[in-house]
């Protein structure tokens, strides 16, 4: 719900959704509950809403998730570190650090009590032009063992333009890792539809390497002749979960088109790379909004983020955020109806 931020406290008391709409009648609903995106409605041409990413009508929707084998993050801010860090091993500073395993022998999304399961505070909400909320989360050090008191900004605007701008700062009290995404499964056709009739162009040359079990290699492999060129546009694949090594500039990295819908999002990022995921943990058993049966092929997401396990790999960008530095990132959906 839209409001001023001097009634924030009377609508948190009595909603846990809050609404952002702009001029062309886009919506978009955030909850707390791990700063997550549950609903995003875009006007089509014909005048339709339609809401292009996946969720539950109730917050405690998301919350059950997190008692399943496999979360799937749907909507959910990832943290403090996106993607597998091999074994849960790092070393910073000379220091081994050991994190929490949840992903075979591996740490995934931020460990047990990641970011995505957190409550976290509302602290401004705007309405008018590019209406916008700012949510934070304070990380206590040694949370999860990462080092390292960690405040985090996250504020998602929807501009007039049909965009959904997601902007992260972030301060630590020691030298420690970060890399924050966004986890939507996105979907233009509607969240009740599948996604393998939509064209997708991610702009990457190159796709980081990964075992059988996900992690990196070490190698950054060149796309072309291969099934992960998606530079000419291609249908969605039915199964993907690699990160395309994307330049840093203020070009589009990947589009999603519906040629049912007519709806096109672009993806834009300051960050080294997209990470695309289809299929995996979607069902079949997840009943979502609408009384909606998601399946593997109900969304695609689009990760924008640092590379899987960085931390392990002195050639990778630094995941590394110093004391005294700021993290930053922007990540931005445009959607345009054609």
């Amino acid at each position: 719900m839209s409001t001023s931020e001097n009634n924030l406290s009377h609508l948190e008391s009595i909603a846990p959704f809050y609404e952002l709409t702009n001029k062309n009648g886009a919506v978009a609903k955030v909850i707390p509950f791990g700063a997550t995106l549950t609903s995003l409605k875009i006007p089509a041409k014909n005048g339709e809403l339609i809401d292009v990413v996946l969720g539950f009508d109730t917050a405690e929707g998301y919350q059950k998730t997190f008692q399943l084998d496999g979360s799937p993050y749907f909507g959910a801010t990832v943290g403090r570190y996106a993607g597998r860090i091999n074994e849960g091993k790092f070393e910073l500073n000379g220091k081994q650090y050991q994190l929490s395993i949840n992903n075979g022998a591996n740490s995934l999304h931020g460990g047990l009590d990641n970011f995505s399961t957190k409550t976290w505070n509302v602290d401004a909400v705007t309405t008018g032009e590019n209406p916008s909320i700012t949510l934070s989360y304070l990380s206590a050090a040694n949370e999860e063992n990462y080092p390292g008191e960690l405040s985090v900004h996250l504020t998602y605007t929807l501009s007039e333009e049909n965009e959904l701008i997601i902007e992260y700062k972030a301060i630590t009290s020691e030298d420690t890792i970060i890399n924050l995404t966004h986890h939507s499964y996105f979907n233009l056709d509607g969240h009740q539809s599948d996604v393998s009739g939509q064209d997708l162009i991610v702009h990457a040359q190159k796709v980081v390497e990964t075992r059988e079990d996900n992690i990196p290699t070490g190698k950054i492999l060149d796309v072309a002749g291969t099934s992960f060129d998606f530079r000419t546009a291609k249908k969605c694949p039915k199964s993907i979960d690699n990160t395309f090594v994307v330049e840093n500039n203020n070009e589009v990295k990947a589009t999603l088109f519906s040629p049912v819908t007519n709806l096109k999002m672009d993806v834009y990022t300051d960050q080294p790379g997209v990470h695309i995921y289809v299929g995996g943990n979607c069902g079949p058993d997840l009943k979502g909004k609408e009384n909606t049966t998601y399946h593997a092929l109900s969304g695609i997401c689009f990760e924008t983020q640092n590379f899987p396990d960085a931390p392990n790999h002195a050639h990778f960008p630094s995941s590394v955020l110093k004391k005294g530095d700021v993290y930053k990132h922007k990540t931005t959906y445009k959607f345009k109806s054609l």
